[in-house]
């Protein structure tokens, strides 16, 4: 900026990706095995350089309007949606520090912090597939403050570990460093995470319940599924069936995408049959978009939306769904990628909008501790208390 100011950011990426979001650029070529960027940041350096230089960083629509206009397409495939939402951030960053603001606070918030969503096994796209379910996931649902929950997840974090380790049940560590299981059911996984939660001295459901990702779309398509694990194809029924037994049998209090993105009547039928006690999210099914949010209101598809940023490709848009996704009563959770840095703005935003819910994958990996910190430092400034717990489906 004229004023000194600069900003910088990172943008992300996904392994399991929704049709509808922004495209990631990638070269494509020999370095990197295909994935070089070096055509995003040319983007940046040259004709998105050209269209900024003289804006007024302050006016963020104004300036998520000129990338878009200059992209013209609408997901991003000319420019690339991560040269365009890392643009966009850097942009918020630059004004933020012109005024002498942390973001958070530029974005006029003030509290309280987002409850975690913490992932313990990762599966499916972020694991090769280990088990088909692509995140089982902690919510600590009786925490008060930030660190308290950070703190009980820690436990269950390596209570989980100790389990797996002692059955010869611990692969690895997946992409968002959740443990990589080697287990002989999908449930497994389930039962597992509730031992450990106990292991932790911990109550699953009063202190801890569970969430899961199921990623549907990654092993179906057109209404049909393949479950690796147990070597059978099911229908949509089915697979909703199955689902349905797990929130019965154990305190799971949030499935995300529990039907693939072309789905959509099977969506909707699970979040009716789950009953509003729980939080069903729709990630590829809604890629942040503000009309597509608009729409699965309308069919009752769910009744919580995921908003990533990169998936929008600005921030502007990324505000937008936010906004559209409380117009119509759902719950929004921030969210990080698979793919991550160690870029901490996707804390500040949500702090900085109010969002009472944050995923950014396990309680392990630096560049998913340094998003852990980073709201630890915020707490210190704005408060650590959580949201009242009948901000959230299972506390009502």
């Amino acid at each position: 900026m004229a004023c000194g100011a600069v900003g910088r950011a990172i943008a992300p990426a996904g392994a399991s990706t929704g049709s509808g979001e922004a495209l990631d650029l990638r070269d494509g070529g020999g370095q990197f095995g295909g994935l070089d960027v070096t055509q995003a940041i040319a983007n940046v350096q040259v004709p998105i350089a050209a269209t900024l230089n003289g804006q007024d960083a302050a006016d963020q629509a104004r300036v998520d309007a000129a990338l878009i206009a200059l992209d013209g397409t609408p997901q991003k495939r000319h420019l690339g949606g991560n040269a365009m939402i890392a643009t966009s951030m850097a942009v918020a960053r630059a004004a933020a520090a012109a005024a002498n603001q942390p973001l958070w606070q530029y974005l006029g918030g003030n509290g309280p912090m987002p409850l975690p969503q913490i992932q313990i096994f990762g599966g499916g796209a972020h694991a090769n597939r280990r088990v088909d379910i692509q995140d089982f996931m902690v919510i600590p649902v009786g925490a008060t403050e930030y660190s308290e929950a950070l703190d009980w997840t820690a436990r269950v974090y390596a209570a989980a570990g100790r389990i797996m380790a002692d059955a010869g049940n611990l692969a690895g560590v997946a992409d968002e460093g959740g443990f990589w299981p080697n287990f002989n059911s999908n449930e497994a996984a389930v039962e597992t995470l509730v031992r450990a939660i106990e292991k932790a001295g911990l109550t699953p459901g009063t202190d801890v319940a569970i969430a899961i990702d199921v990623a549907a779309s990654t092993f179906g398509q057109g209404g049909i599924y393949q479950l690796g694990l147990e070597r059978k194809r099911v229908d949509s029924d089915a697979l909703s069936e199955m689902l349905l037994r797990w929130l019965e049998r154990y305190p799971i209090v949030s499935v995300e995408d529990p039907m693939g993105e072309d789905d959509g009547a099977a969506f909707a039928r699970f979040t009716s049959a789950a009953g509003p006690k729980v939080q069903v999210v729709g990630d590829d099914l809604l890629v942040t978009n503000a009309s597509r949010i608009s729409d699965a209101a309308a069919h009752s598809a769910c009744n919580a939306v995921l908003i990533k940023p990169n998936q929008a490709g600005t921030l502007t848009e990324t505000k937008l769904a936010l906004d559209e996704t409380r117009r119509v009563g759902y719950a929004p959770i921030v969210s990080a990628r698979s793919g991550e840095s160690e870029d901490t703005i996707i804390v500040h935003l949500a702090v900085g909008w109010g969002v009472p819910q944050l995923k950014v994958g396990a309680f392990a990996r630096s560049e998913r501790m340094a998003k852990w910190n980073e709201g630890l430092r915020l707490a210190e400034i704005v408060g650590g208390s959580l949201p009242p717990k009948n901000s959230f489906a299972w506390g009502r």
